[in-house]
């Protein structure tokens, strides 16, 4: 048969936009059934289970983001795997799940090369797991049930502590019909009682503690690899008193004489504080645009429940991932800046002239 005498062929809907209306209809029938719970929002982690008498360290307990941080850790280990078993494939290109590992850290790699020099090895693999550790622990806000099941928890303050029962009903009766039988065996035909969602599993990154961790970790490797590069030389940009032992030998001290010596140690003193203010810099950076983008979830979530949240989830795709970019990268600039000492930069300035 010729072409032009074969019928054209008839354009197909597609399963996929079937099964995105279809999950469209099954939220907006949901959100009918039962309505949106708005999670309890506040800045520490909640207690999902506890207290746990530790030896030599006494009651702890289970939060939700440490939770998460266990989450993510698996997450982290299970690429590690599927990496590992994509490398040991006969096949020259990586495909899948490695293959989007293999571009990430030959981008990053290269980029730690370009600014680090001979010290990207050394540098490299913290870059990459700081990248990683971060990344997952941000994109972990886009997996259902994620800061939304949980414990349901009075509010009114006669139930102290955290019910044993799920988000949608307790003991086999919806949260709605207890909400209005409350309300009628009380008189009150408003709201009745109210109650908070204690999420099982919340973002680590919406906790300090983590956050704070990982700038610790940033900012104390960073003092590991400058003084691996440069010894213990490596401190003289905090504590340089050469030239204020070097005033006392001069024969005529002129006034630029007393003034640099005094601007050394003036100059090692910011250098210490800007160290300290790094951790605080990396912290709130990262747990202000993570928390700040659940509350905007939650908010939205609870006033507008269909589909709005889906584009607002996209938007904290890309901001889970600048925040982890930034991260890594402001860490390989301040590593890959312990590595050169002062002596170097003046060298260049003086063979510049």
């Amino acid at each position: 048969m010729a072409k032009s005498e074969q019928k054209p062929k008839r354009r197909r809907f597609g399963f996929h936009r079937w099964l995105i209306i279809l999950l469209i209809v099954v939220n907006i029938l949901l959100v009918r059934v039962y309505s949106p719970i708005l999670p309890h929002i506040q800045v520490p982690a909640e207690n999902v289970a506890g207290p746990f008498n530790v030896p030599l360290l006494g009651e702890l307990y289970l939060t939700n983001t440490l939770v998460a941080t266990f989450i993510g850790a698996l997450l982290l280990i299970l690429v590690a795997f599927s990496v590992r078993r994509g490398l040991k494939k006969d096949g020259m290109i990586l495909t899948g799940l490695a293959g989007i590992v293999e571009v990430m850290m030959e981008a990053l790699y290269n980029l730690t090369e370009s600014t680090a020099g001979k010290h990207a090895r050394r540098i490299f693999p913290w870059v990459a797991t700081i990248v990683l550790v971060v990344l997952l622990a941000n994109w972990m806000e886009l997996i259902p049930g994620v800061d939304s099941i949980g414990w349901l928890h009075e509010v009114d303050g006669e139930v102290e502590g955290y019910a044993r029962e799920t988000l949608f009903e307790i003991g086999n009766v919806p949260v709605s019909t207890i909400v209005r039988d409350a309300a009628e065996a009380s008189g009150d035909h408003g709201e009745g009682p109210q109650y908070h969602v204690i999420p099982f599993v919340r973002v680590a990154s919406t906790d300090l503690n983590f956050t704070v961790a990982i700038a610790l970790v940033s900012v104390l490797v960073t003092q590991v690899i400058g003084v691996r590069a440069q010894g213990l030389g490596y401190f003289k940009k905090f504590i340089n008193f050469g030239g204020a032992v070097r005033m006392w030998v001069l024969e005529r001290l002129g006034p630029f004489d007393f003034i640099m010596p005094l601007l050394d140690i003036f100059v090692g003193m910011l250098e210490g504080i800007a160290e300290f203010a790094k951790i605080l810099s990396f912290s709130f950076r990262l747990f202000g645009n993570i928390f700040a983008g659940s509350v905007l979830l939650f908010v939205l979530g609870s006033m507008i429940p269909v589909f709005l949240q889906t584009g607002i989830g996209l938007f904290e795709l890309f901001v889970g991932a600048i925040q982890a970019l930034v991260f890594g990268m402001l860490t390989m600039v301040f590593m890959s800046m312990a590595t050169q000492s002062h002596d170097e930069h003046e060298g260049e300035g003086a063979s510049a002239h």
